[in-house]
């Protein structure tokens, strides 16, 4: 009988079966950078829809995606999901308390500086695809993008910059949808139908 060491024994049962969770934290990034840049490409108004879509899916959604990625031991998609879940938790309330009269709405800079942090975040997770995927590459090249195209918006003034940005940010929600709901696809029909 062959020798089977007690390290060796324990990692026969260590086998992670359990659901991927990265679809989930694709398709809630997706969605409601979607919704967010209809927005900002002045298609719709930022209202209730946006506001909890952000709480929750975006939110919410992300940072369960985000605890679940840690478990399958994967650091890129925990703190990516979990950070990004962290920033529409964030984003909805910096406009929900100045409606409740908690504090006063933010200046240009202010929103700059906060998305500015988020663009550099953003930046750092870009590189990490240069080891991955080439769909996750161009979406968070169209992410950082964004983000730049909101900050450039809110330091000059200049509308047209936040326009734009917003219809880069649907490129980059219809990205992230893509591959999320690509992942599950393939899953479902066990072979690689979308290239994701």
């Amino acid at each position: 009988m062959e020798h089977i060491d007690e390290r060796s024994r324990n990692n026969i049962f260590l086998v992670d079966d359990t659901a991927n969770p990265a679809p989930l934290g694709l398709c809630a990034f997706g969605m409601t950078t979607i919704l967010l840049s209809l927005h900002n490409a002045g298609i719709t108004a930022i209202g209730s829809p946006i506001l909890a879509m952000a709480l929750f899916y975006g939110g919410i959604a992300q940072v369960i995606a985000g605890i679940l990625e840690w478990k399958k031991n994967n650091t890129f998609g925990m703190v990516t999901f979990g950070s990004f879940g962290f920033f529409w938790i964030s984003f909805a309330f910096i406009l929900l308390l100045p409606k409740m009269n908690l504090i006063g709405a933010p200046t240009n800079p202010e929103l700059a500086a906060f998305l500015g942090v988020w663009g550099l975040f953003a930046l750092g997770l870009f590189i990490c695809t240069f080891r991955m995927h080439r769909v996750l590459q161009v979406t968070l090249f169209f992410v950082v993008l964004l983000v730049a195209l909101l900050v450039l918006n809110e330091l000059t003034g200049i509308a047209m910059l936040g326009i734009f940005g917003g219809y880069v940010g649907l490129i980059a929600g219809l990205l992230a949808l893509y591959i999320g709901m690509g992942q599950v696809i393939n899953e479902v029909f066990g072979e690689r139908i979308f290239p994701v």
